[in-house]
């Protein structure tokens, strides 16, 4: 009855289907890691947004890179604003994709140490090798709140480090080059300024980080692995589906071969 499965036709089928069972199985686990890859950052997220403020010198100093656990992490820190030497981050974009620049300020704490504070995004206004007019941040001593962050990478933001920018304007935000041209010791990351917030909303504040869509990765998991489980069934309908159409073309056959001729 089975005999049409050694078909060159069948053994390719069975063939495929042999091996679309493991690369479905196969892909539906890279999906479970995804989905718990990103599970975890988003509790880390989470964990480090709902934490307790705290004095940003107790998570951060010169040369220490933010580790995971305290990226995003809510800290204080009290000095005064340093505009004189203020930088801006080219090629931001603002909450509605808008191209701008982020606003980088150094804040002298107490003890002399610097503190870098992304204090947000304003629109370029012109052309971007123009530096922008930026809105002045409280005067004298004073307490901000931020979002701890560790240093920009190209690698980590696929943002590529250009050189011979004009003045006052870089590309990625890292510690230890504001350290050299500001001649101080800076602490190590920076932090995203939410409070106290800006006169008129501006700088407009970086909003909270998103969550990643791990139930996506979930839900493609058990996509792959239902995908797994259909290929022996369908092999199987198609099989018996085969085998019902051959046995009734045989009964066709048969019964021509029967029927009495016309007198």
């Amino acid at each position: 009855m089975y005999r049409f499965l050694l078909s060159r036709q069948w053994v390719i089928v069975t063939l495929v289907a042999i091996a679309l069972i493991p690369t479905m199985i196969e892909l539906g686990i890279w999906q479970m890691h995804r989905y718990e890859m990103r599970s975890a950052r988003n509790q880390l997220v989470s964990d480090a947004l709902n934490a307790e403020p705290v004095p940003v010198e107790r998570l951060a100093s010169p040369g220490q890179a933010v580790t995971s656990t305290d990226r995003y992490r809510t800290v204080t820190a009290t000095g005064t604003f340093d505009t004189s030497r203020q930088v801006v981050v080219r090629r931001r974009v603002s909450s509605d994709d808008e191209v701008g620049f982020h606003v980088l300020t150094p804040f002298v704490l107490t003890d002399g140490k610097v503190l870098l504070v992304n204090r947000g995004w304003i629109p370029a206004n012109g052309a971007q090798t123009a530096f922008p007019k930026i809105p002045a941040p409280p005067a004298g001593r004073t307490t901000v709140t931020g979002r701890l962050m560790p240093d920009e990478t190209t690698a980590a933001s696929g943002i590529k480090d250009i050189k011979g920018l004009p003045d006052r304007q870089i590309m990625l935000i890292n510690s230890a080059e504001q350290g050299q041209r500001l001649g101080a010791q800076v602490l190590g990351g920076y932090i995203q300024q939410t409070a106290p917030e800006a006169k008129d909303g501006t700088p407009e504040q970086i909003s909270d980080p998103g969550k990643e869509d791990a139930p996506l990765n979930y839900a493609y998991m058990i996509q792959w692995w239902l995908f797994a489980a259909g290929v022996p069934v369908g092999w199987w309908v198609l099989v018996r589906r085969e085998l019902r159409d051959r046995t009734e073309a045989e009964a066709g056959e048969a019964g021509a071969r029967t029927e009495p001729a016309t007198v």
